[in-house]
């Protein structure tokens, strides 16, 4: 990636998160990017100005009323000129200002100024994450066309497991390429794109699943709707933080996405299931808790699901594009290309979960994309950057078809 001459201007607000922007700002300018900081005055506890100020070789803003550096109004020259605007970490706070027109200090007041695409990198407490006050407040950017990366899920800073750990500098600075490099040859079009895994219940309490984290799927959302596309997503079970600016469908089992892929597919012009629904399902699903019997076995029954991709690949209409997975862990093109046939698709991405960087619930992936055609190998690289190569390939296959 080449970032020569494009301006950054990073927003620091004040959590733990702030120390990995130091590392962002490092990455930026290796890249050849100018980097321009605002930090609020409670990231300042964190890390020391000083610290942005000698790693981007420019002032680091912390005051709407200090000496400017540039012969404007400050927050306006900064506004004008950056190619994006990019906040990370990105509080509770901070986005609530940014939902609301909120203006009170140096990078509120910049960010409400600028023209610039704007890309947020929340990071908080899981709680704080997932408050309606905060979801309400993610809506409303998502609404106008904010870009947001994360939050991860993981340990938190304040000893809590779950969603709301800053995303890792060198993803933040790949969603900056591809901010800047964005392309919008998907807009027009209907993109619908299943994700995570499917529950089969034995009884109120206990369910068949599997360990898909949601994550592919999800960054397949998200650069579907960065390129322009309306995005209808079929949400399973998942792990991973829910993108914005998409229509969620909320499934369960392996039966209800099915129905809802049945109801949505027919107005999709690319379809693409990265799902990982259940293969088999309880004969009977128990009405209460199953109870443990003292030294008897607990014998199930199982039957098998609907095959969800064979169906929609039935119906298939003219012109439309369908892309599924594979994801196995012995034979892996030739199990690949038997499902690519039965299922009548026209491109399936395959990739041994057993790899290391390519299993269930990892950042990255190692795939084969597969068409009757050929086989284009993908090496290691994060799941963002294999979402935009299926994505590529799917635009190809379109113009193809004319």
């Amino acid at each position: 990636m080449d970032l020569t001459g494009r301006q950054i201007v990073l927003g620091v607000t004040g959590g733990i998160a702030a120390y990995k922007s130091a590392d962002l700002v490092s990455r930026l300018r290796h890249l050849g990017a100018g980097v321009h900081v605002i930090m609020t005055r409670n990231a300042a506890e964190f890390v020391s100005p000083l610290t942005f100020q000698t790693l981007s070789a420019n002032q680091t803003v912390t005051d709407t009323f200090q000496a400017p550096e540039y012969w404007n109004v400050e927050h306006v020259a900064l506004a004008k000129l950056a190619d994006v605007f990019v906040i990370a970490p990105a509080t509770a706070n901070i986005l609530a200002k940014m939902a609301h027109g909120i203006a009170d200090d140096m990078l509120s007041t910049t960010v409400l100024a600028t023209k610039a695409p704007i890309l947020v990198a929340p990071a908080m407490n899981t709680g704080m994450w997932t408050a309606e006050a905060t979801r309400a407040n993610m809506r409303i950017l998502a609404e106008r066309g904010v870009h947001v990366i994360g939050p991860g899920n993981g340990l938190l800073a304040c000893g809590d497991s779950g969603d709301g750990r800053m995303s890792e500098p060198a993803e933040i600075v790949e969603a900056i390429g591809s901010i800047l490099t964005a392309r919008r040859d998907l807009e027009g079009l209907k993109v619908l794109i299943t994700a995570g895994a499917t529950r089969e219940r034995l009884d109120p309490v206990r369910y068949l699943t599997n360990d898909s984290s949601g994550k592919m799927g999800f960054a397949l959302a998200e650069a579907a709707r960065d390129r322009g596309a309306e995005v209808t997503l079929v949400k399973g079970s998942t792990t991973a933080a829910v993108p914005a600016g998409v229509r969620i469908v909320p499934i369960e089992s392996t039966e209800d996405l099915l129905a809802a892929m049945q109801k949505e597919a027919p107005e999709q012009d690319i379809i693409i299931q990265a799902a990982a629904p259940a293969d088999y399902r309880a004969r009977e699903t128990a009405p209460e808790k199953i109870k443990k019997k003292a030294g008897e076995d607990l014998i199930l029954q199982l039957v098998e699901t609907p095959d969800v991709a064979r169906e929609i690949g039935r119906n298939k209409r003219k012109g439309q594009i369908l892309i599924g997975f594979a994801a196995e862990t012995e034979k892996l093109k030739e199990n690949a290309v038997r499902k690519l046939d039965r299922k009548n698709l026209d491109m399936i991405v395959a990739n041994d979960v057993t790899l290391p960087g390519a299993g269930f619930g990892t950042d990255t992936n190692i795939a084969s994309l597969i068409t009757r055609e050929g086989t284009e190998d993908r090496p290691l690289q994060s799941k963002r950057a294999l979402a935009e190569d299926i994505l590529d390939r799917a635009v190809l296959m379109r113009r193809a078809q004319g």
